[in-house]
């Protein structure tokens, strides 16, 4: 049976080989990754070099193709293993080595076919029986190097397997120098072992490669579970910019202002009140089923909030909106009352401070794409504001920073600035907003 090659156990390691170099190059041609092309060549050499056993009118094939071939399928399997092992960042130096070796594999497959048309067969087998002991300790020196430098259990593998197909190739190389008799008279014939080393070393590589398409299944699920978490994460911010815009604090205080209008018996002012508090809830509540609104209706919305907060703050304070004649107000795209934060803040921190007129004036601008809005309140100023009530940073820009993410979201994660200025000068006092990104 070993002394035949055309017996079973030879066919069947033939065609085993050759199936897996179509399995692999199908696998190539799916994601073009080079690791799959080398292995594919590298195991198309390999089948190569043992078909031609098989073949009619071999000794002409084989005296051509027989070192070439091998040449060739070493150079494939040697960059196979540098895909594979990344030897590019792994092993800097050694990579280097790896690469020479490459090309001097594919620069001796056409030496040898001029050798044979020049010298002939005896002198190629003379010229490899050179090369073939200096290739085997480059390669057991590149595995020790591996073995012992990438603490992975796959480049491990690499090395059992590529040092098990080399000492077995070997035993099989070794015919040309004590000659096939010991070999035959033991039942099988030299390259017996050359069969035995492929295909324990393609079983090998195949769980290594099996090992891959689980760690990139892994991975595709990692990402599926962390956009998961992404989602869980938009729809927390969701939640987060609806609470900055119906805050308790807020309602605590509206339902406080209706209990004291009561309590005036200013039933009228008490009616007015509940009205617009009503309708505005109302407002925000439909709003919060969409995560954007035309900036329009955020300007209806928020001169529904001012004229709550115009009706609590005694003697009143005026509000202003201007807005550039080259803004499509019904097309621009926003989140649902983003402003209010920053109007809230001009009134309880700037304007309920100050004696006298009190103004706050939004003013909405364009530069080509950049679209700005600024928020002007002539109270005493940020800094001064900072000093006498020493505010919690954290809670005062709460709802900036839930804006700021919520418009990053809806223009897909572009640049968003605020910038806050006191902006007081001798006897004027105020604070400025700006808040200002790129629209569609």
């Amino acid at each position: 049976m070993f002394l035949d090659f055309h017996s079973e156990i030879f066919s069947w390691i033939r065609g085993g080989l050759f199936t897996l170099f179509i399995y692999h190059l199908f696998i190539y041609f799916q994601n073009r990754s080079k690791l799959y092309l080398f292995y594919s060549l590298y195991l198309f050499g390999l089948t190569v070099y043992l078909v031609q056993d098989v073949l009619p009118g071999k000794s002409l094939f084989y005296e051509y193709v027989n070192y070439p071939i091998q040449f060739l399928a070493y150079a494939s399997y040697l960059s196979f293993g540098r895909e594979l092992l990344d030897t590019r960042h792994n092993l800097l130096k050694w990579d280097r080595y790896f690469e020479i070796a490459t090309k001097i594999l594919l620069a001796l497959a056409p030496i040898f076919i001029l050798i044979e048309l020049v010298f002939g067969f005896e002198f190629q087998t003379r010229m490899f029986m050179i090369v073939a002991p200096l290739l085997s300790i480059f390669t057991m020196l590149g595995m020790v190097v591996v073995y012992l430098r990438i603490d992975d259990s796959m480049s491990k593998y690499f090395v059992y397997a590529t040092l098990l197909y080399l000492i077995l190739v070997n035993i099989s190389f070794s015919e040309l120098i004590i000659g096939p008799e010991p070999f035959i008279s033991r039942g099988v014939l030299p390259m017996f072992f050359v069969y035995l080393g492929s295909i324990f070393q393609s079983i090998i590589i195949s769980v290594i490669i099996g090992t891959i398409i689980k760690r990139i299944e892994q991975k595709s699920k990692n990402a599926e579970v962390r956009l998961a978490l992404k989602m869980k994460e938009m729809e927390e911010l969701k939640m987060t910019a609806l609470q900055s815009q119906m805050n308790p604090h807020f309602l605590f205080n509206s339902l406080n202002s209706i209990n004291n209008f009561v309590l005036k018996n200013d039933v009228e002012k008490a009616s007015d009140y509940i009205t617009k508090f009503s309708k505005l809830i109302r407002v925000i509540l439909n709003s919060s089923s969409s995560p954007t609104a035309t900036l329009s209706e955020e300007l209806a919305i928020l001169q529904l909030y001012v004229k709550l907060e115009q009706m609590r703050i005694s003697g009143g304070f005026d509000y202003e909106v201007e807005v550039s004649d080259d803004i499509p107000s019904d097309q621009i795209k926003v989140p649902p009352l983003f402003l209010q934060p920053y109007i809230e803040n001009a009134i309880w921190h700037g304007i309920t401070k100050k004696e006298g007129h009190k103004l706050i004036k939004l003013t909405i601008t364009r530069e080509e794409n950049i679209i700005k809005f600024i928020i002007f309140d002539n109270g005493i100023g940020i800094d001064k504001a900072k000093k006498n009530e020493h505010m919690s940073h954290k809670r005062k820009f709460f709802g900036a920073r839930a804006t700021e993410d919520r418009i990053k979201i809806l223009y897909q994660g572009r640049d968003v600035k605020v910038e806050t200025k006191d902006v007081s000068k001798e006897d004027k006092t105020g604070t400025e907003v700006i808040v200002s990104f790129e629209i569609e």
